[in-house]
């Protein structure tokens, strides 16, 4: 039995126990995505704890893919639904794929900056020195190229004054980064949790450079195609109430969410998952503010200033907040335990953002 055979009859079995077989058949089915990160386990827990099913909703994860580009493409090839990526989405976008984001799955919504999920890790024979960026210059950097941590690692290089050409960038899937590090064929890494913790409890010598810092402002949508969209509101509300209350049994219960984390990232250890949950309960925060449009917004504007983009798009066709807008006022309780969102930020109708 695989593991979606057993999460399945798990969420089965809770259905059974909650509501009975004539609720069971009536609950609405979706495939959704997640990338192989800490960030991202708010979806299996939601799963695994039965709390989509007390939505109304069913919901299949297909496999963790190692970045947010293997997710579009999943769900560009009708593998899923509803995905869960960042950055990658601005690449889809331009390349034609008609997304919307339609909540958080990683972010902020109460502040501007927020990437305590993300760290720089380098070996300890580089010469790269911890809180010292500038020492990143003439070195060999990994990140994956369009994805998160290839934005921080950016961000990282102009708060130190330096250029991409300043340094050689490689791109790297996260699971191989500790090995590239250990092997020396890179000197630092840029990425999400947990392979930076991963990193330094396995490679000797290894060296936090930095932590978060607030050199971005964290993106991580849920997203769907515009014309799922369009057709399933109802089931898209079902979804993110689920998550939502996912994100708070989780910011509650973090070493149990630890655990479920072991499940669903491969090769992931109990004390590694608990010391990345340290960090990502920081930043599960379902809901979507101007914040976030701003990140998304603000991560166009630094790819194209440095040339990884020849275009950018208007992020007001781009993200849909009536769904997680209409979960925040129908479920209030699932997050009084965040920092309420500024009045000046709250999405309100007729809200364009303007650069």
């Amino acid at each position: 039995m695989d593991r979606r055979q057993m999460i399945g009859g798990a969420a089965a079995l809770a259905m059974a126990a909650g509501s009975g077989p004539a609720r069971a058949q009536n609950l609405v089915k979706v495939k959704s995505g997640m990338v192989s990160a800490i960030d991202q386990i708010g979806l299996p827990i939601a799963v695994e704890r039965g709390f989509f099913e007390k939505h109304g909703v069913e919901v299949e994860i297909a496999r963790p893919y190692a970045t947010g580009v293997d997710a579009l493409n999943a769900l560009q090839a009708g593998e899923t639904q509803i995905v869960q990526v960042g950055v990658p989405m601005i690449g889809a976008v331009l390349r034609g794929m008609d997304l919307v984001a339609l909540a958080n799955y990683s972010g902020n919504a109460a502040k501007a900056g927020s990437d305590a999920t993300m760290a720089l890790v380098a070996s300890g024979t580089s010469g790269i020195r911890k809180g010292d960026l500038a020492s990143l210059r003439g070195k060999r950097i990994a990140a994956s190229f369009g994805t998160i941590n290839h934005l921080y690692a950016l961000a990282l290089l102009e708060k130190a004054g330096l250029t991409p050409a300043d340094v050689t960038m490689v791109n790297t899937p996260p699971p191989d980064m500790t090995v590239a590090l250990l092997s020396r064929g890179i000197d630092a890494f840029a990425a999400w949790d947990p392979w930076p913790i991963v990193a330094l409890r396995d490679v000797p010598g290894a060296v936090e450079i930095v932590r978060g810092g607030d050199v971005i402002s964290y993106l991580g949508f849920n997203v769907a195609t515009r014309a799922w969209a369009a057709n399933n509101g109802q089931t898209i509300v079902k979804v993110l109430a689920g998550l939502s209350e996912a994100d708070q049994w989780m910011r509650k219960n973090p070493q149990r969410a630890a655990q479920i984390a072991t499940r669903w990232v491969p090769g992931l250890r109990q004390e590694v998952a608990e010391a990345a949950m340290e960090f990502n309960i920081q930043q599960a925060d379902r809901r979507l503010s101007a914040n976030n449009v701003r990140a998304l917004w603000s991560a166009q504007d630094r790819l194209h200033r440095l040339g990884f983009l020849r275009e950018t798009f208007d992020v007001n066709k781009h993200v849909d907040a009536s769904h997680i807008l209409k979960v925040m006022a129908d479920h209030p309780a699932l997050f009084s335990d965040l920092p309420p969102i500024p009045a000046e930020v709250q999405l309100k109708p007729g809200f364009v953002f303007k650069p």
